[in-house]
């Protein structure tokens, strides 16, 4: 397997990762503060976790003489990076609205559908969906349902809202995967989260009530979804997906329901059933089938050379 693209994996297993636990900080956190409040204060929290960062790897890459040359202009920058925080504040902005009405299982399933949505809008974009890469991800939705339908599925107002998330976070997928390999995957970062931020506290100061102790009693899922979910996780996702195909890179983040349940049973004492279980299996298994067709190519290239 190519080294590059079991780096972008990791890095996608690792946003997969933040984002299944965040389920838990982000209902807790809204118990002291609205929505679209949480969300402005987490992305500008997030927002400035990247700023040294940012700092610290342009003084490293300036030392170093092979550093991979972006292709893209200041334009393109600015283009994804806005692109990337508007489907980024509609995508977060439904789910953490919809959190409100519906519960976080269904969320996190209805979420996750991104995986389905993805390929489809990708056909429009003229981008080739293998049978594998299908294979694993009708896997993916049969493990998802098993793993987070533990109750009956009758559409609610909360599970609308989410469905009306799943789109943007395709189209955040399929925006990233456009502008990845094109500019700087951190400042790309720095700039969505700066516009979501700024677009959901225009929301906030107009659909909510600001107060400061109210944002203090969240300080700690307001922290660790802006500094750990918002500045590790959606930047792993960009720097990620530079080296992955987007249905795969779907497939590989939507094992956050696999997590969310693992971190449910760590942190909140929650059990896991076999059905859960079996869920879990057959996401592993849609993981790996779905890139089954890249090893195929790489073996094909190996022999080849060889010949």
């Amino acid at each position: 397997m190519n080294s590059n693209r079991m780096r972008g994996e990791f890095f996608l297993a690792i946003t997969g990762l933040i984002w299944g636990t965040s389920f838990v900080a982000q209902r807790v956190g809204m118990d002291y503060i609205g929505p679209f409040t949480f969300t402005a204060t987490r992305f500008l929290i997030g927002t400035l976790s990247l700023i040294p960062i940012i700092l610290i790897m342009g003084r490293l890459n300036s030392k170093k003489q092979n550093v991979m040359k972006q292709n893209g202009t200041k334009k393109d920058l600015l283009i994804g990076g806005l692109a990337c925080g508007i489907a980024l504040f509609f995508g977060i902005s439904f789910q953490q609205s919809g959190l409100v009405y519906t519960t976080a299982g269904k969320a996190g399933f209805i979420t996750a559908l991104y995986i389905v949505l993805v390929p489809l809008f990708g056909l429009f974009l003229h981008k080739k969906v293998s049978k594998s890469v299908w294979i694993g991800v009708a896997l993916a939705v049969v493990g998802l349902y098993l793993l987070c339908m533990t109750e009956g599925f009758v559409i609610s107002k909360g599970d609308v809202i989410v469905l009306c998330g799943t789109v943007f976070w395709a189209i955040h997928i399929l925006v990233v995967d456009h502008f990845a390999s094109k500019v700087d995957g951190l400042k790309m970062s720095f700039i969505q989260f700066f516009v979501a931020a700024i677009l959901s506290l225009v929301v906030a100061l107009f659909a909510e009530t600001i107060e400061l102790a109210s944002i203090l009693a969240s300080a700690g899922p307001i922290l660790y979804t802006g500094i750990v979910v918002v500045g590790i996780a959606y930047t792993f996702q960009i720097l990620g997906q530079r080296e992955t195909n987007p249905t795969v890179a779907a497939i590989i983040l939507s094992m956050e329901s696999v997590f969310a349940v693992i971190s449910g049973m760590i942190l909140l004492g929650e059990s896991m059933t076999l059905r859960e279980i079996l869920g879990c299996v057959i996401m592993f298994m849609a993981v790996i089938i779905a890139q089954l067709p890249a090893k195929e190519r790489a073996k094909t290239k190996v022999k080849k050379k060889v010949i």
